[in-house]
Formats: structure tokens, sequence, C-alpha cells
């Protein structure tokens, strides 16, 4: 259902736009420009004046159109806290995320999106096809992402004999792990978008206590701040990244920058949790993951599905010969 607030505009490239009101000026935010600005001689203090860069919040939620017709929300850039210092080993260490900008599908993939690019519906749960597409591998997602940048005229990002990633292709592809945690945080410190509270969670995801033991149509529960759906719950996601327990550890940068995963690693990450899971599996920061290429729906398949990202900015035209 569309939300009456919202207005439309045209954005530049010719895709359709929706935008929604200001979102208020946080106070703490407001208290320290103004601090930074009543300091004159910081030296007293002993320190200078300086904030850490805040959370991405827009003040307008700019979504897309594609020529596929699928609708896309774009992510602004910033930087944020990724993991969970009170939950399991493989959320640890906490630490600074640096996120680039990017577009990210406003929906989980449907089945009827999947069918119209791959000719096949794989989910166990059909009668809608605005249901996720699930019982697929990751190597199935991958595929179809480069279906869809095809249909487009774009460049795919998977190469089509070792399923590597070209990162700097215009294609569809994958989120990392970081763009996915980030997009679904979407800002919010808290366990979840909505806040800590999993009493909250049936407003905002399908899972273990109220799917009923099924999907459901996509869009169905709230949106988090930043207009996207069912990143709690329906269908874990999957993500670009091979999986390792230790993965935060390894990195050495603060704040790292676009992290993309382990170089190694047999399994592909898993996000967001299912109508199948806990609330606890549901949260932003809780991490899961399976075999690529796993091909035995008792092991989970009817609980994955994905959504694909995409570039925010095109990589730049080669000039012809002789021109600057």
């Amino acid at each position: 259902m569309t939300n009456p607030e919202w207005g439309m505009m045209k954005g530049g490239n010719g895709h359709s736009r929706r935008r929604v009101g200001r979102q208020p000026v946080e106070p703490a935010l407001a208290r320290r420009v103004l601090l930074c600005t009543l300091v004159v001689a910081p030296v007293f203090l002993g320190t200078s004046c300086r904030r850490k860069p805040p959370e991405a919040t827009p003040t307008v939620i700019e979504t897309i159109t594609t020529k596929s017709g699928i609708e896309m929300v774009l992510v602004p850039a910033g930087e944020f806290v990724m993991g969970d210092v009170g939950a399991a080993d493989d959320e640890k260490p906490a630490h600074r995320v640096r996120v680039g900008a990017f577009y990210m599908d406003r929906f989980e993939v449907t089945q009827r999106a999947y069918k119209s690019l791959t000719g096949r519906d794989t989910s166990k749960f059909r009668g809608d096809a605005n249901r996720p597409v699930e019982r697929l591998s990751w190597r199935a997602a991958a595929i179809y992402c480069n279906l869809r940048s095809m249909r487009e005229g774009r460049t795919p990002c998977y190469d089509p004999a070792t399923i590597a990633c070209d990162f700097d292709a215009n294609g569809y592809r994958l989120p990392t792990e970081a763009e996915w945690e980030y997009a679904c945080r979407a800002g919010a410190p808290s366990a979840y978008a909505f806040g800590a509270n999993p009493a909250d969670l049936p407003g905002f995801g399908w899972f273990k206590d109220n799917a009923g033991k099924k999907t459901h149509p996509v869009g169905e529960r709230k949106p988090n701040a930043w207009g996207l759906h069912d990143l709690h719950g329906n269908v874990a996601e999957w993500c670009q990244d091979r999986y390792a327990e230790d993965a935060y550890a390894q990195r050495a940068a603060s704040p790292a920058v676009d992290p993309r995963g382990p170089v190694e690693g047999d399994r592909r990450v898993l996000r967001g949790g299912s109508w199948k899971s806990t609330a606890d599996a549901c949260r932003s920061a809780a991490r899961a993951a399976e075999e690529p290429g796993l091909a035995d729906v008792c092991f989970g398949y009817d609980a994955y599905g994905f959504r694909c990202v995409r570039r925010a900015t095109e990589p730049p035209t080669a000039s012809p010969a002789g021109l600057p």
C-alpha cells in the first residue's frame, strides 16, 4: 500500500522517485554542533572540539523503478557500528564500518520477478506470486542478478564460470554483509531497526511466532526508516560474503571501508532470519551461513531468499581517442 504522505518527483535519469517528509534533527546532534561553535579556545579544555561522524539519516527516502519494474531504495553513504558486543561470538567485536551509497531492492525478490527472468519458480510456498522466491542456492541468486543486469543493458557483476564478483560493474549483485546490516539498521543502533523490544517484531516481520509456518507476500509488514521491507524475517537473505566466525576480528582498519568479507570460505552469509526463525535470530546483527550450492531443502532452503543491490553512481565513460 502506498503511504499517502509520499509525493512523486522525477530523477535526472528518468526513473520515478518517491520521497517522504523530513525527519526531525536529533537534539544530541544539535547540541554537539552548538558546542563546537561556542568553544573558541579548546586548548583550555585539553582536547579539540571534534565529533564522531553520525550515522546517515536521510531527510528524503528516494526510490527508483528499474527497467525490470523493480522498486529500489537509495541507501545513503554513512558510517555505523556493525555487530553486537552482547550477542554471539561471530558478531564480535562490534566495530565501525563506513559504507558507500548504493541502491537496494525495496522488497525481497518475488516469485513473479524471479520467474520472469529464469522461466521457473523454485519456491515451496506458492499461491501468491508476490511471495518471496525461496528454495534456491546462493549461485542461483547470483545468476538471477546477471540475468537482470543483461535485461537492462548493464554489465553483469558475476563471472559466468567462476561467479567471482566485479564490484566495479554497474549491474546487479548480492549485498555485502556490511551493506545488508547498514541498510537493515537504517541508522538505528538497537537490536532491531525499530528498537530493542522483540515484542514489537510482529509489526515489522514474519517469524516463528506469527508466520504460521510459511512465507508471506512482501511488503505486508512495516518498513524500516529508509523504506525497506522484510529485512527482519520472511526469508533469510543471501549476502555476497563468505562466512568466517572471526571475520570481524580480521578487520584491522577502523573504520573498515566497504568490507567485502573473507577471501576464502566454504559457506556464504545469510542475514535477517526467516519465517521459521526466533526473534533473536531476526536481529539486525544476527549472522547465519550455508553452503552456497546445497540442494537439500531439508536443510532450510525453503527459508532462503535474497534481494539485489547495485552501484549508486555509474562508472565513468571512456572518452573517444584524441579527446580529453
